[in-house]
């Protein structure tokens, strides 16, 4: 259970956010407010507060016109970040019945469908990025592609999706670690992969979130009568969160932003991977992926850690500390973006992150929602 008065420092954060859509980027089609969207519709589900359902229409109506195009959106690009506003869409046309959703949801189907895929099956990650599988990309395009296929489809594309995951499991699972890798090449070509394995040379932590995350919200949306498939995620998603609970920092309650390098100069917590680790474990408990009575206390911890050391006033503004800004592997030619450990601590570490904000959005939106399954 919260504190009170972290509930109400959340909160109002939480409100001066969704007030109006003056922090979102309306002229280009983007993960990060397809994350601050996904937020608003947890929150709405769970308290019913109008403005939430409000917001997401009004950042949509900016967007998508009444014959289902979405501006500002690049179908020749193949970006799996592009993906993922797409469970808005669904969210939009299941809650007005408006037929130019249900086309811009077929615009971003269309995309996965001629989506460039390595050999083994899996999305690139990019049309800039042959070859390569990333964990953000599982996130940002399979909870879409499950929902789709769940509600609008023929529960047909299930084999597909859960072989991408188990992939990742079997090719950038490290055993030894148990963490997951950044990115995986299967040509082994490009600079920042290991020669034999395919694989980046270290452990982001917003990476491993990206994929916990995605991995439950994929769980949600599936049809339970389909049980072997959900089980085969679910030994995923628990074979990856308990190998990074095994890194969360003792004194702070917190993961650093190189996982397991705790004792490496420069390192530091980083706050919106923690968020996506919270958020994924409140929602598995929901699930019954993971025993409420072992795992609830510690995704409650880490949210709570979070509003204490990393939700701070700054000049009597309420603001949210330490997230990475950006990191990523390649392409060719930017060889500083190496998935080195120096590459990782050497991006910018800001404030106010929307993919800092919407995990902590969703974390509590999560931990509502678990308190509520259980009155």
């Amino acid at each position: 259970m919260l504190k009170q008065q972290n509930v109400e420092k959340l909160e109002k954060f939480i409100a001066d956010f969704y007030q109006d859509l003056s922090k979102c980027n309306l002229n280009k089609w983007n993960y990060e407010d397809g994350c601050i969207l996904l937020a608003a519709i947890q929150l709405y589900e769970v308290t019913g507060v109008e403005r939430y359902r409000d917001f997401v229409l009004e950042f949509l109506n900016e967007y998508i016109t009444p014959q289902g195009e979405i501006k500002n959106y690049h179908r020749e690009n193949y970006k799996l970040d592009d993906i993922a506003p797409g469970r808005a869409l669904i969210f939009a046309y299941e809650q007005t019945g408006e037929e130019c959703y249900r086309r811009a949801i077929d615009v971003l189907l269309k995309q996965l469908e001629e989506q460039p895929r390595i050999k083994e099956g899996n999305f690139w990650h990019k049309k800039i990025y042959p070859n390569q599988v990333w964990l953000d990309g599982l996130f940002m395009a399979l909870p879409f592609y499950m929902a789709c296929d769940t509600k609008l489809g023929k529960n047909e594309h299930y084999v597909d999706i859960c072989k991408q995951y188990q992939l990742v499991v079997d090719k950038m699972f490290d055993k030894e670690k148990e963490l997951f890798y950044h990115g995986y090449d299967e040509s082994k070509e490009v600079f920042w992969a290991d020669k034999e394995s395919g694989c980046s040379a270290n452990f982001w932590l917003r990476a491993i979130g990206w994929f916990l995350v995605g991995c439950v919200d994929t769980m949600e949306e599936m049809d339970r009568k389909l049980y072997d498939d959900f089980r085969q995620l679910a030994d995923i998603y628990k074979q990856g969160i308990r190998g990074v609970l095994k890194y969360r920092d003792a004194e702070s309650g917190l993961f650093y932003q190189v996982v397991d390098g705790a004792a490496i100069d420069g390192n530091y917590l980083e706050t919106s991977g923690s968020a996506m680790i919270a958020a994924s474990i409140l929602k598995a408990c929901r699930l019954k992926v993971l025993l409420r009575e072992k795992y609830q206390e510690i995704g409650e911890g880490i949210l709570e850690n979070i509003i204490e050391q990393k939700l701070q006033e700054v000049e009597g503004v309420l603001t949210l500390k330490d997230n990475c800004s950006v990191a990523g592997l390649g392409p060719e030619g930017d060889t500083g973006r190496d998935g080195s450990v120096a590459y990782y601590l050497s991006e910018k570490v800001i404030s106010n992150d929307k993919k800092g904000m919407a995990a902590l959005f969703m974390a509590y939106a999560q931990y509502l929602k678990l308190k509520e399954a259980t009155v």
